[in-house]
């Protein structure tokens, strides 16, 4: 369920009022009605003055991002994770490995069914937990700290991986299976202290970034807009993460078919044991925000006060009285005098704006778990769909690694040529645009696993008991696999990679690691609908497995879109929202909201 209140709401009625709330936080904001008397502005922190864009110039002028330091980039992490529930150990193999060339790597041969329930139990387990890193980061160590940490505990967790895959453990199903289950529960704390703290931490190596215009050595005047730096900063994050994901997963599989698992998990633990250095080289380099106190608190006691009053038995007049226009407004410091303002109310009434385009930052997110349902689907379904067809010697799980070859294409594409190309034809591919895009392509990549599975169904001796033990695989190529990859990994390039944008970008600055939080925690309640529907990930019922998703994925990218056009429209205005300040004692509150009266 979406947030309650009116997502356009931190633009309506304040006309986006530019406050200065002390000489280090500068505002930007554009008002149009005032932008001729304010052509320029200094940032007191460094003395550069801006040349602020006109409201004409916001419209006609292309948008290019700004200059992105190379220190950013060090800061990255490659989490390899494999499976080998769901085959049998090879016969005369000890280790998983493989005997002959046909046969499968495996361990523990729980089947498809089982391999799928415990892949979708880790995903949620280490999707959920980012809502702890992110509240510890926020509240007592910061984002530097707590990344740190959290490798150390993600390096012994990948330990107890490899020892649950040495010889003398795996020929033990239980034991093997036990210090599995270990492993990825440790593994989660680590990533939970990793994944909502990594992002805002890349971004904010640029400092504060300012929307302004700038003069080319061509003479072209345009705008350089943070929100476009932003998104090719996470493009290449992305990128820099699929390069390790091909070159370490392609090793992988062929050591687990070749060597044995104990390998397979060795790779990525070494390439994470480097992952320490980089930050100790960083220790004095990264720009390092101090925790600020997590404001998790305030936010919801805000939130349920927005909603105070607005309960009717009728539920389209709550809704009605949840959209009103006020739903934010009316909790907003400059509201409330001295004796009625609660006394947990430290903040200003920027900084309400701010939580509110936060809150619909997350109204965003809700919609996401169907996307992350098609996503999933190459890291257990299709693999276990390739093991029923022609392989030719390459391992089923090989064929996943299309899907980040696919996305080294497509990120270089559509940074350098195709999102340029439309900004210079005066196209807007806005956030919300990109991730419909990305529902429709997700759909698209279901309906071709869907066609796939039905002509394995067609031409295998077994019908639609095609991956039973004593059948032959279906004549089918595996490399027909490669349309479903291709679509996934665009349709990341869209949505994935914008969440991580939308996510920084909407979040109020002292809750960048929770709203990223949140956006993670929908993989994990993707995870949770991906094991209702468990029951159809087995023979005979796959093809309704895939057709279902895809139908889902195309209701999901309609109702988005439809939810979140307004959104769309609005974007300049939710980027450009004054910074809040929180924190504050009450007088202080009251003096910075009064303030923002005056201007």
């Amino acid at each position: 369920m979406a947030p309650t209140g009116d997502v356009t709401e931190p633009i309506a009625g304040a006309e986006l009022r530019a406050e200065v709330l002390d000489e280090k936080r500068i505002s930007l904001s554009v008002d149009p009605a005032t932008i001729e008397q304010q052509q320029t502005q200094r940032d007191h922190a460094t003395g550069i003055e801006y040349q602020l864009p006109t409201a004409e110039e916001m419209t006609t002028l292309r948008r290019v991002p700004n200059h992105i330091p190379l220190k950013l980039f060090t800061i990255a992490f490659i989490e390899l994770f494999t499976n080998f529930i769901q085959q049998p150990l090879p016969d005369g193999s000890t280790t998983g490995a493989v005997v002959n060339d046909d046969d499968q790597a495996g361990a523990l041969g729980m089947g498809q069914r089982a391999s799928t329930g415990i892949t979708t139990f880790n995903q949620f387990w280490q999707y959920f937990m980012p809502l702890l890193g992110a509240y510890v980061a926020d509240q007592y160590w910061g984002r530097f700290k707590t990344i740190s940490y959290a490798l150390g505990i993600d390096i012994v967790g990948h330990l107890i991986l490899i020892m649950s895959a040495i010889p003398p453990v795996i020929k033990n199903k239980d034991g093997s299976l036990a210090a599995m289950i270990i492993a990825i529960l440790t593994i989660g704390f680590g990533t939970g202290g990793f994944k909502p703290n990594v992002n805002p931490l890349i971004v904010e190596q640029l400092g504060e970034q300012y929307m302004h215009v700038k003069t080319l050595k061509s003479g072209e005047r345009v705008i350089v807009d943070p929100a476009v730096t932003i998104e090719r900063i996470y493009n290449w994050f992305y990128f820099s993460i699929n390069v390790g994901a091909l070159i370490g997963q392609v090793a992988m599989v062929y050591a687990e078919k070749h060597i044995g698992f104990w390998l397979a998990y060795t790779l990525p633990t070494i390439m994470l044991g480097l992952c320490p250095m980089v930050m100790f080289w960083g220790r004095n380099r990264y720009e390092r925000r101090p925790p600020g106190g997590s404001l998790l608190g305030p936010a919801m006691r805000t939130w349920f006060l927005a909603q105070k009053g607005r309960w009717s038995l009728n539920p389209f007049q709550t809704w009605k009285n949840m959209h009103d226009g006020t739903f934010w407004e009316r909790v907003k410091p400059s509201n409330f005098s001295n004796e009625t303002r609660p006394k947990w109310m430290t903040f200003d009434d920027a900084w309400v704006d701010e939580l509110a385009r936060g809150f619909s930052a997350c109204a965003v997110f809700c919609w996401f778990p169907i996307f992350w349902l098609c996503y999933n689907q190459i890291n257990n379904n299709l693999i276990s769909q390739a093991a029923t067809m022609q392989l030719h010697g390459v391992p089923n799980d090989v064929l996943s690694n299309l899907n980040p070859f696919a996305l080294l294409i497509f990120i270089p594409l559509n940074d350098f040529f195709i999102y340029p190309a439309l900004r210079k034809a005066g196209i807007r591919f806005t956030p919300i645009k990109k991730i419909t895009a990305g529902f429709f392509v997700g759909c698209a990549a279901m309906i071709w696993a869907t066609v796939v599975q039905y002509y394995i169904y067609q031409k295998s001796e077994c019908g639609k008991h095609a991956s039973g033990e004593d059948c032959d695989p279906s004549p089918l190529n595996v490399w027909a696999q490669t349309g479903s990859y291709v679509l996934i990994a665009l349709a990341e390039v869209f949505a994935s990679i914008t969440s991580l944008e939308y996510a920084f970008s909407k979040a109020p600055k002292s809750m960048r690691s929770m709203v990223q939080a949140v956006s993670l925690f929908m993989t994990a309640f993707a995870a949770a609908l991906g094991q209702a529907l468990v029951g159809l990930a087995a023979d005979p019922l796959l093809i309704w497995n895939y057709g279902l998703v895809a139908i889902l994925a195309f209701i999901a990218g309609v109702c988005f879109w439809l939810q979140f056009r307004d959104l769309d429209i609005n974007e300049d205005d939710l980027n450009i929202l004054p910074e809040g300040h929180a924190g504050a004692t009450a007088d202080e509150a009251d003096r910075y909201s009064l303030k923002g009266q005056d201007n």
